[in-house]
């Protein structure tokens, strides 16, 4: 596809997305909500980074995104578009804190009252930083009561209007304006674009944007190995559900893809890879000693796929150009100290 057609938009008649929760004018009418409010966050190569696998690699840096990461799109984008009665009543959402800090932003710029309700293992940065947005922060220990019910009870004590992390089709075309933007900014087609994966929101609107901008392009989700629910999914056809599970990729703390996400990835995505806990570490210390960059473990899970290997024997990275999605930057200090010196 020619860059002029790659900036146009695309259309929809690349892909098949009837019956899915979105399409490609979903994400583009989302790009206009959140024109010159997210951020049109950079995208970087690294030298060293395409030595070592061979591959163009393009890193399209949410890190740099405001509240730091890719999650205030989708926040923004769904908030926007309340009606009055929606408005008053408030948002309320759950997350481990990338949406947090996001839906409470957006909720705040908007003039929303908002509730979130994080797990008491968050990190700290990340509650700190949700509370100095202006949320109420309501607490739940996520080993011993799945989020969904957590949640339920805010709703029923407080009321208001629940925007979920992933599963929420004004979410899901919001997080795929990543994509729009990396592949408008590559430059030329990719070969394959490589995305992080929790419970599917970033996956599925990257995926209908890639496979319309740039039909050629293979999408490919990574998990983290301690929580491969969607990998799972992927591969039996049905929606799997774990344990919450014990992995330093907080942002990947899912225990199942959504109702809505998991259609899209069915039939759109091509593959769901994992990497382990040590591979995290690895690209995060690639990002800061290379690349000057802090990257929070579940940002660099796209990172550590690509460059541990994951794909030999299924796509070969030699001589392709290569999209890859960092995710975010929320990660304490003290915490990304002791991981990146360990």
């Amino acid at each position: 596809m020619s860059n002029s057609a790659v900036a146009s938009g695309g259309a929809d008649s690349t892909i098949d997305t009837a019956g899915l929760a979105i399409s490609y004018a979903d994400v583009a009418g989302a790009a206009e909500r959140i024109a010159g409010v997210a951020h049109r966050t950079p995208v970087l190569t690294s030298r060293t980074a395409d030595t070592l696998t061979g591959g163009e690699l393009l890193f399209k840096c949410e890190n740099f995104q405001r509240t730091g990461a890719f999650k205030i799109r989708g926040a923004y984008n769904a908030v926007s578009r309340f009606t009055p009665v929606q408005r008053a009543l408030g948002v309320v959402a759950y997350s481990s804190g990338n949406h947090a800090q996001a839906l409470a932003l957006a909720a705040s710029m908007l003039k929303v009252k908002s509730t979130i309700v994080m797990p008491q293992d968050a990190p700290a940065a990340k509650l700190a930083a949700t509370r100095g947005y202006g949320a109420d922060v309501v607490l739940y220990d996520r080993y011993a009561e799945p989020p969904d019910a957590a949640v339920a009870r805010v709703l029923e004590e407080r009321g208001g209007v629940l925007i979920p992390p992933f599963d929420h089709p004004h979410v899901m075309a919001g997080q795929g304006t990543v994509a729009k933007e990396l592949i408008e900014e590559a430059g030329g087609p990719l070969d394959l674009l490589v995305v992080p994966t929790g419970g599917g929101g970033l996956l599925s609107g990257c995926v209908i944007a890639a496979k319309t901008l740039n039909p050629g392009c293979r999408v490919v989700g990574v998990e983290p190995e301690a929580g491969n629910d969607a990998q799972q999914s992927l591969r039996s056809g049905a929606i799997v559900r774990i344990d919450a599970p014990k992995t330093i990729a907080d942002g990947a703390q899912s225990r199942a893809v959504g109702q809505l996400t998991f259609p899209v990835i069915q039939r759109l995505v091509d593959d769901i890879v994992t990497v382990t806990d040590d591979q995290l570490v690895d690209s995060m210390r690639f990002f800061a000693s290379r690349m000057k960059m802090m990257v929070e473990p579940t940002g660099c899970l796209a990172a550590a796929a690509v460059m541990s290997g994951k794909f030999a024997g299924k796509f070969d990275v030699r001589g392709k150009r290569v999209g890859i999605v960092v995710t975010g930057g929320n990660v304490d200090l003290a915490r990304f100290a002791a991981l990146v010196a360990g």
